[in-house]
């Protein structure tokens, strides 16, 4: 179904994403996890094409993602949804205008540039912010609302895009320990109701572990790891993230963002 080989990219002297190779044969929901600079950001904008490879391709149901331009990139973009941890709403716009934002890949321009859209899409995006349980914010601005709920919008845009597969970047970065919880949940949700691929990537151990059937382990750009969150034991913990801390069965999350976000002693890693 999604096939990356030897995918690479190289910024200067430094390679962010070094010969990654996953294969992925049916939907499934699968967290990417690693420190900052590990390559995950990286790899998911290839995968979307908002950053072209270096080296090696991208296969999806057989077709060459990688060789796209032009109109067919756009379609892919459209197939393959990309959530953000800043989640890209237009602040001063209502709710269910930000989530119509995910129909401009097939709306015309003069579509766009009125604001015009048919009452089918309208009560489709009501219908997506009913599912996530946020409905009654359609007609309020954006900007309103508080982390957790503008990130469901965003998980809604993404929806109106019918895509077949949902990129997740850093989706619960900047939640609150409950809102995470309910964005994660949607995602699972949405992998398990809808039968849509969603990768994204993840800061803690726990959450990849709860909600996860996959995980992917990268550091310094290349993947160590890759198998169920059973097998995410202490030493493969060590391995993705470096020797300093104590990866205990019971680790919690601050305990991993917070080695993240330190410079742990490094130890060698072999692929």
């Amino acid at each position: 179904m999604l096939t990356i080989s030897r995918l690479t990219k190289q910024f200067g002297d430094k390679i962010a994403v070094d010969a990654a190779n996953i294969q992925i044969d049916a939907p499934a929901m699968i967290g990417i996890i690693g420190r900052s600079g590990a390559g995950k950001s990286t790899l998911l904008r290839m995968i979307n094409r908002l950053s072209d490879a270096s080296d090696g391709e991208i296969l999806f149901q057989g077709e060459d993602v990688t060789a796209m331009r032009g109109a067919a990139r756009r379609h892919w973009q459209s197939r393959c949804a990309m959530i953000f941890q800043q989640f890209n709403l237009v602040p001063r716009m209502d709710v269910v205008s930000n989530v119509l934002h995910g129909t401009l890949n097939r709306r015309s321009t003069l579509a766009t540039m009125f604001n015009l859209y048919p009452q089918s899409d309208i009560h489709k995006a009501i219908d997506i912010l009913d599912r996530l349980g946020i409905a009654e914010q359609a007609p309020k601005r954006a900007e309103a609302l508080s982390g957790g709920q503008q990130q469901r919008v965003a998980i809604a845009r993404a929806l109106m895009q019918d895509p077949a597969i949902i990129l997740a970047d850093e989706p619960i970065a900047s939640l609150d320990p409950m809102n995470a919880q309910v964005v994660m949940q949607s995602l699972r949700d949405i992998h398990e109701e809808d039968g849509r691929m969603v990768i994204a990537n993840l800061h803690t151990l726990d959450t990849a572990r709860r909600y996860c059937d996959r995980v992917i382990g990268m550091r310094d750009g290349r993947i160590v790891f890759d198998g169920t969150p059973a097998q995410l034991t202490t030493g493969v913990a060590r391995d993705i993230y470096g020797a300093g801390a104590d990866f205990s069965e019971a680790a919690t999350s601050t305990e991993i963002e917070t080695l993240d976000r330190t410079d742990a002693p490094k130890i060698e890693v072999v692929a």
